[in-house]
This record gives structure tokens, C-alpha cells and sequence, in this order.
């Protein structure tokens, strides 16, 4: 039985090792639609909106995967400096445990909910966290503001639009803008992780505001316009299979007006499962 939970957690480790290095690993840049384009690592989406005027970027990645996004900005002939805004999807080190030190590279002000304003200038996750207890820490930021739903965020010919989808963390916000190419013009949205993910000893059914959180969520990006559906986590949205599309179809293989639909459809059918499963 000792062999035996030793392979186990052997095997258990390299699993979560290799999940970190893939949400830190290096992925080349490109660019996805108009102004929009992934700048993230190989695990973990982040987006560069560029104008004339300056810079917008959403979210940081992982602290290892700082590096990543800056070099890939760079990559694409843009300077950290025109970065004027870091936008937060939400307060975890996955998403935003790159933020400061992208903060610091470019002197950017950091966007996030309201709600997930404390834990993106200290690092910790608060108690209510579904999470909580089973996150790491990451470093803060010290130039943090907080938007409230609907806020729009103006720089130059850029206008991006804050959209509360909390339930995964308490200020989890999507975003959403507009992007063209020629006179086409597309609605894309980042949106946020809208999944029932906790902490061994959380159950969801013991916090219904929470439950609503995410219904309420659901409904808000399913209600968006949404031609470009860029998820957090990249894969939840088929990037990787529609950026080797792209090859032959350009930027139409990331157009797609249900891809919003799809990646509520996901984290809908995880909560569902999730509570039929602790009401056993």
C-alpha cells in the first residue's frame, strides 16, 4: 500500500508540475483579429489591444510567465512604456500572478473589480474565495483601481468595456471592445473563468449567493455581443486548433458567434454536475 499512494503521488506531482510549466511555458505571439493579440503563455491567456494612442493589456499570467508576455509584446514591435492599462480578469496567481511585475515594466495602472481590488494590491485570496485555502500567494501591485460593470476604459481610438461576471472569484470581470480590419469590424470578448472550482472542503450548495454569482454571470456573457470569444484559459475555447485554422483561413478561424455561448455551455455543465454530485 506504501509503493502503491507513493506512485500515486508521484504521479500526482508531475501532473501538477507539468501543469505549471504549461501555464508558464513560452508561446510565440500572433495576432487574432484587427488591434487584438495573444501575448499569453502556453497555458494562460493574455491579450495586447493596441492603438496609435497607446496600449491595453489583459491580464499578466503566471509571475514565471511575466517574462513571456513582455517578450512577446516586444516581439511584436510594440514598447512595454505605450502600455497604459493592465486589465484583471480575476484575483488568482494563475491570471494574475504576473501582474506586478508587468505593472512595474511598464508603468501601467491595473483594472480590476471592484471586489478583487484588495487581492490584486496584496497577493492573498480573502475567505470567500471558493479557493481559499488551496491558492498561492502572488505579489501584489501597487497601482490598482477598481471598475464597476459598464465602466468603460478609454485610451485613444480604444474603448473597453467592463463586464462583472462574478461567481468564480467575487470580482471576476469580463471585457469587451471592438476590433477591425479594414471597415470589418468585430465584438470581442475576454471572458473570464466562469467554472465551480473550490477547495476540497467547499461546497457550493452551502453558498447559494455564490451559485447565483455564476447563473448570473452566465447570463450576462451569453447576452453579450460576441463575434471573438477569447476564454481565460485558452484551450476552454479552442484557440490552439483555431490559430492552426488560421494558417488557411486568416482571422475567420477565431470569428465565431456562439464561441460566448460555448464557453458558458462548459462552466454551466460544470456546476450543474458539481451540485448533483454534493447533493449525493
Amino acid at each position: 500500500m506504501k509503493v502503491i499512494a507513493s506512485l500515486f503521488l508521484s504521479a500526482f506531482a508531475t501532473v501538477a508540475i507539468a501543469q505549471d510549466r504549461d501555464w508558464s511555458a513560452a508561446q510565440q505571439p500572433f495576432t487574432i483579429y484587427g488591434s487584438t493579440h495573444y501575448v499569453g503563455t502556453a497555458g494562460i491567456s493574455a491579450i495586447l489591444v493596441t492603438s496609435p494612442q497607446g496600449h491595453i493589456l489583459v491580464d499578466g499570467t503566471t509571475a514565471k510567465g511575466a517574462e513571456v508576455v513582455a517578450a512577446n509584446i516586444r516581439t511584436l514591435g510594440y514598447k512595454l512604456k505605450d502600455v497604459k492599462y493592465i486589465l484583471s480578469s480575476h484575483s488568482h496567481e494563475d491570471h494574475a500572478g504576473g501582474v506586478s511585475a508587468l505593472q512595474k515594466l511598464t508603468g501601467a495602472t491595473v483594472l480590476a473589480g471592484t471586489a478583487n481590488v484588495e487581492t490584486m494590491r496584496t497577493g492573498v485570496s480573502p475567505k470567500i474565495d471558493p479557493q481559499f485555502g488551496s491558492l498561492s500567494n502572488f505579489a501584489g501591485s501597487a497601482k490598482v483601481r477598481g471598475v464597476t460593470d459598464g465602466e468603460v476604459i478609454k485610451l485613444g481610438t480604444l474603448a473597453v468595456t467592463a463586464h462583472s461576471t462574478p461567481g468564480h472569484t467575487a470580482g471576476g470581470t469580463s471585457w469587451s471592445w471592438q476590433s477591425c480590419e479594414a471597415e470589418k469590424c468585430k465584438n470581442v470578448v475576454f471572458v473570464d473563468s466562469v467554472t465551480a472550482v473550490s477547495a476540497d472542503s467547499y461546497r457550493f450548495t452551502d453558498h447559494p449567493e455564490v451559485v447565483a454569482q455564476l447563473r448570473s454571470s452566465f447570463a450576462t456573457i451569453e447576452g453579450l455581443k460576441c463575434d471573438v470569444a477569447i476564454a481565460a484559459h485558452p484551450e476552454v475555447n479552442d484557440l490552439w486548433g483555431r490559430q492552426q485554422r488560421s494558417a488557411n483561413e486568416g482571422s475567420a478561424a477565431y470569428v465565431d458567434t456562439n464561441g460566448c455561448k460555448t464557453i458558458v455551455e462548459a462552466g454551466r455543465k460544470r456546476l450543474e454536475t458539481r451540485l448533483v454530485s454534493e447533493g449525493k
